[in-house]
């Protein structure tokens, strides 16, 4: 690592294809995948699937396109769906569910570790009512972005998504991390999903695909799902050579998650004992910080100067994602270049 490179921790999505997953893409058997017929989409489809245990699953281009595609394939206009006031769908998703399904998200309190209370979830299902948009869809996210990257478990998931059944309405679990948090549970992904309806995971940050996520549940859903993704623009051509990196992601790089959340573990330690910082032991691979002493821009503008990047996340709140592009050497590097970065703006 160059001295002088900037150390990336913006987010697990910087990562970049390595070596072997250029030579798997490039490799790839390909076809029309609009027209269904491109070998490696659909052995990625397949695989895909029986990670997640459920019967089909379809390509999509990022972890938005796959929410909003659930999303639509759930509801139908005027209805409402529930999710947590912190969940990535209500606060990144650019209110495509609104624009574009004509749904209204209903935001409910996230708890720390990103579940939603039962009494929460059940006051918030409307009873049916000429006035009243119709509940239709319960949305839960796993590993919770904004709730520093907290792992719900399956039973977690599975006492929120009995309560939104029984009243008739449909799961989906918002899954981008699904695989994070099967290692930080030490469950299945599939046994994590298990309760949902639909799930989506993406290919795109710890697992190092340069794009692409999951969507995955019954054949049936999955082919409405289908038909709404064309209709959002997502039909893709020769996508084999993007469903070959997923393929080798899958395969390879799922074990290694682990080493991720073992250099968060020390980032958020060696963060703790400059000071100006509060941080929780991370439950994956996202570090939140939570500034006590100067000003939270003041902080990421000190940190860009010393090289290390990173994003505002709310207020007073930093956040940094450790990956496979940033490893040991380059975590030990960053708390080094902080600790600097620190010292530096005590003495003014």
């Amino acid at each position: 690592m160059s001295a002088s490179a900037p150390i990336d921790l913006r987010s697990d999505t910087v990562t970049r294809p390595d070596a072997a997953m250029r030579r798997a893409m490039a490799g790839a058997e390909v076809g029309d995948d609009v027209f269904h017929d491109d070998p490696t989409v659909q052995r990625l489809e397949a695989l895909a699937a029986e990670r997640l245990g459920k019967e089909a699953a379809l390509f999509v281009a990022s972890g938005t396109m796959a929410n909003l595609v659930a999303v639509l394939s759930h509801t139908r206009p005027g209805d409402e769906a529930l999710t947590g006031d912190e969940s990535h769908v209500f606060n990144y998703e650019a209110a495509g569910a609104a624009r574009v399904g004509g749904v209204q998200l209903r935001p409910l309190p996230n708890a720390p570790d990103g579940g939603l209370a039962a009494a929460d979830v059940r006051a918030a299902i409307r009873e049916p009512d000429i006035h009243a948009p119709r509940s239709a869809l319960l949305c839960l996210e796993n590993t919770h972005n904004r709730c520093g990257g907290a792992a719900l478990t399956g039973a977690a998931t599975a006492a929120a998504a009995a309560i939104a059944r029984e009243a008739g309405l449909a799961v989906h679990l918002d899954g981008a991390r699904i695989f994070n948090a099967a290692i930080a549970t030490g469950e299945a992904a599939a046994e994590l999903a298990a309760s949902a309806d639909s799930v989506c995971f993406c290919l795109s940050k710890g697992l190092g695909c340069p794009v692409g996520s999951l969507l995955c549940g019954p054949r049936e859903f999955v082919e409405r799902a289908r038909r709404e993704r064309k209709m959002l623009g997502g039909g893709m051509r020769q996508a084999g050579v993007l469903a070959a990196a997923g393929i080798h992601a899958l395969e390879c790089n799922v074990a290694r998650l682990a080493e991720d959340h073992a250099n968060a573990r020390a980032l958020a330690g060696g963060l703790a004992r400059l000071g100006p910082f509060a941080v929780d032991a991370p439950a994956t691979n996202i570090v939140v910080l939570r500034v006590r002493a100067g000003t939270r821009d003041g902080w990421l503008t000190a940190f860009a100067a010393a090289g290390v990047r990173a994003v505002p996340f709310g207020e007073g709140r930093i956040r940094m994602v450790t990956h496979r592009d940033a490893g040991e050497a380059a975590v030990a590097e960053a708390l080094r270049r902080l600790e600097h970065a620190t010292a530096a703006v005590a003495a003014g």
